[in-house]
């Protein structure tokens, strides 16, 4: 499995604009706004989760989401499993907790960025989320709940090796942020023996320090 830790072949990781995850241009930000806008009108969830109902098992009912929608939950608990890999604990009860756990730092990180890189995660995620583009841009024909680890992994080497800079950048800022809120969590660390995240992920994500 690849080690998502890794930027992609050639790109220095300190190298990404702290101001901006996607440094888009404006052909790609004008691409991203239009998908963005189109999915909300297409229905799908534009309003953070709030609190799970308790049916909701996997998460903690007492967390209440507030960037994160239900579709950006089931994107990252799709995405997790192949960005973690063997991190993970192989029980499943205990495997819902840690990668539930990892969703909700994650949205608390996102919560305290700046208005801008959230804007940017917001476009990021409806792109992914919007049927027609999950398919034909991500290539992953099942809705994000039904997609196998397989085809999540798939998506994130195409995009990592992808020629186009918006995918280079989209891959970049999902396994960063998936990571630093994972490893950042100094009770996974015994997962795999692992002392703590790279000192350039904590630097250039601040936020996750205390998620």
């Amino acid at each position: 499995m690849t080690d998502y830790l890794d930027p992609p072949e050639g790109q220095d990781p300190l190298s990404l604009n702290r101001r901006s995850f996607l440094r888009t241009g404006l052909g790609g930000a004008l691409f991203l706004g239009t998908v963005s806008v189109t999915a909300g009108l297409s229905g799908c969830s534009t309003a953070p989760a709030g609190r799970l109902g308790a049916v909701e098992t996997r998460m903690d009912a007492r967390y209440q989401f507030r960037f994160l929608t239900t579709d950006d939950i089931d994107l990252f608990e799709a995405l997790l499993p192949a960005i973690l890999g063997s991190a993970l604990p192989e029980q499943p009860n205990a495997r819902r907790m840690v990668i539930a756990g990892t969703v909700e730092r994650i949205d608390a990180g996102i919560h305290k960025f700046g208005p801008a890189n959230q804007k940017e995660l917001r476009q990021l995620f409806d792109l992914l989320n919007f049927g027609f583009t999950r398919i034909t841009i991500a290539r992953v024909w099942s809705s994000w709940p039904n997609a196998t680890t397989e085809q999540a992994n798939a998506f994130l080497e195409r995009w990592r090796s992808s020629s186009i800079g918006l995918f280079n950048n989209g891959y970049m800022a999902l396994t960063k942020i998936s990571n630093v809120a994972f490893y950042g969590y100094q009770e996974n660390w015994h997962l795999t023996g692992y002392p703590g995240p790279p000192e350039w992920a904590v630097q250039a994500l601040p936020q996750f320090r205390d998620a």
